[in-house]
């Protein structure tokens, strides 16, 4: 796993260093170093423009047109500045340093000269702006970021593309749009999410000094990122000595007469998961219409009202059905009401693994008045239980001013967090679905790696529960202590690549969520073989 550190541990991970005898400068040179060898690794780096800023990230700018310079690169140098002007003594002395190699100087230029060099670049080097930015861009560096991101070259941004806010994964205004970005010491939350997905391009990791793991480990990462062999321990073992039910039985409530559909694709992809029998209950009159989508699954008729939603005479059923199963997943289109807040109390007082999804998440800020922090009983049990918010359920969940979402993967974390901690016990994870989707219990935050823009459609969510509550089904039964936030990140994981297989199948914007739950099983495999034999790329 690669930790993510916010920016002020960043910070403290510079301190750190220098007080184990890394110098500043020499941060900052091995920093400039770094963006120098993943510019000439692109191949075809024969003219390469350099914008600098005014402080130490403009400074890695120059250290790295200093290095390309000396290996035979045609570099110039952009500088709103001379670089006697500079006001920081590092950034000025290794300025100064570069023109006395001899690296090409071009000082305030107009739009057009600037158009004009950056046409003749093979790679342009984005050290404008670094992690401490936040706010809208200022002249010259959002005229500069329009040229660049107009221009034909290649771009490699150092530490974050300029514009972006290295914490929130927002820009306010003009942000470059880069091939690559060379990020020091530890990835940063703004880099995975919201804008941050769309600007970064690939992502390099540059530790700078031997010591960079462990004092990055030390300040505590607010999140780990995922690698393919992380979830080793999550593949369910294969045998042929099982039957239907070996593999894992799913019960699924939900549904309502207005809304039948989001409970029968849960439950379809319960069983694309590989649940080997999956039921689903539901009001009776939406009941009548899942029978004819579901031939493979049954369907329970339970109590509704005149509106079609469940009833509160409908709790005990589903508490006797809930005894049979493996794993339950409660919420997909059952709409809240007194009913529906009465089946997830039942199944929250049963003993047996559970997944909270849509309005199942809604009875929930019902019944604690949008304070479950400060209810954490309601969700305390002794089987495991995972939550899967949207970042607007997670806002109501947390009580936030007027059901306010959270704003930002930093934001989703420590929302998420709060209830984990609340709850304090190890049988609970939140499952915090943004741009970027957070995996938190109260051990640690898992980011697995995100899915297509074409996941973002109705349904999507209802599908990753289904296959949430499959992968409980059949991993709770054997005995082993579960890592329910590794666990949940690995079904992320599947999601999100049969997202992508679905997005070959359809194109990037015809994809619902019925052809995500088509090649589950594919993209299942296709993790799980990746999973235990790494080599190669799940994307080839």
């Amino acid at each position: 796993m690669q930790p993510v550190l916010n920016i002020d541990d960043v910070k403290r991970v510079e301190v750190a260093l220098t007080r184990e005898g890394v110098s500043v400068s020499e941060l900052m040179h091995r920093a400039g170093l770094a963006a120098a060898r993943e510019a000439l690794e692109l191949g075809g780096a024969d003219n390469v423009v350099v914008l600098v800023g005014l402080g130490n990230n403009g400074g890695d700018g120059w250290v790295a047109a200093e290095a390309l310079h000396e290996r035979g690169v045609n570099v110039t140098v952009v500088s709103p500045i001379e670089p006697d002007a500079l006001s920081g003594d590092l950034a000025r002395q290794v300025a100064q340093s570069a023109e006395r190699a001899g690296v090409s100087v071009l000082v305030g230029p107009s739009r057009d000269e600037l158009e004009v060099l950056l046409a003749t670049a093979d790679v342009v080097l984005d050290a404008m702006l670094g992690t401490g930015f936040h706010g809208a861009v200022r002249t010259p560096f959002d005229i500069w970021i329009e040229c660049v991101n107009a221009c034909p070259a290649r771009v490699v941004s150092v530490d974050v593309p300029s514009g972006l806010n290295a914490e929130t994964g927002r820009a306010e205004g003009a942000c470059v749009v880069a091939d690559m970005t060379v990020t020091m010491l530890s990835l940063k939350p703004g880099l995975l999410a919201d804008d941050g997905r769309d600007v970064t391009g690939a992502i390099v990791v540059a530790p700078l000094a031997e010591q960079t793991e462990r004092l990055v480990v030390d300040e505590d990462p607010v999140a780990w990122r995922t690698d393919l062999v992380d979830y080793l321990e999550c593949i369910a073992p294969h045998t042929a000595s099982v039957d239907k039910f070996g593999r894992g039985s799913v019960l699924v409530v939900g549904g309502s007469r207005r809304y039948p559909g989001a409970a029968i694709m849960a439950a379809r992809a319960a069983a694309r998961m590989g649940a080997g029998y999956v039921t689903l209950a539901m009001p009776a009159s939406a009941a009548a219409v899942a029978q004819t989508h579901l031939l493979e699954i049954p369907v329970v008729p339970l109590a509704e009202d005149a509106e079609g939603t469940l009833t509160a005479d409908a709790a005990d059923v589903v508490r006797k059905l809930a005894g049979r199963a493996s794993a339950v997943l409660v919420g997909p289109g059952m709409r809240v009401g007194g009913g529906s807040c009465a089946v997830v109390s039942a199944l929250l007082e049963c003993d047996v693994p559970l997944v909270v999804d849509a309005d199942g998440l809604n009875c929930i800020a019902r019944l604690t008045n949008g304070g479950l922090a400060e209810y954490p009983e309601i969700i305390r049990r002794d089987a495991p239980l995972v939550l899967t918010p949207h970042r607007g359920e997670l806002g109501r969940l947390v009580g936030r001013l007027g059901g306010a979402a959270p704003s930002s993967l930093v934001d989703q974390l420590s929302a998420a967090r709060e209830i984990v901690w609340a709850d304090g016990g190890s049988e609970l994870a939140v499952v915090s679905k943004g741009t970027a989707t957070a995996c938190v219990s109260v051990e640690k935050a898992v980011l697995p790696k995100p899915g297509p823009a074409a996941l973002a459609t109705a349904g999507s969510g209802d599908v990753l529960a289904g296959m949430m509550a499959s992968a409980l089904a059949q991993r709770c039964g054997e005995g082993a202590e579960l890592d329910l936030a590794l666990l949940a990140a690995y079904v992320c994981e599947v999601h999100a690549y049969a997202g992508m297989l679905a997005v070959r199948r359809m194109g990037s914007r015809a994809v619902m969520a019925g052809d995500v739950i088509d090649v589950i099983g594919v993209a299942s495999d296709a993790v799980d073989e990746h999973v235990a034999y790494p080599e190669g790329s799940l994307e080839d």
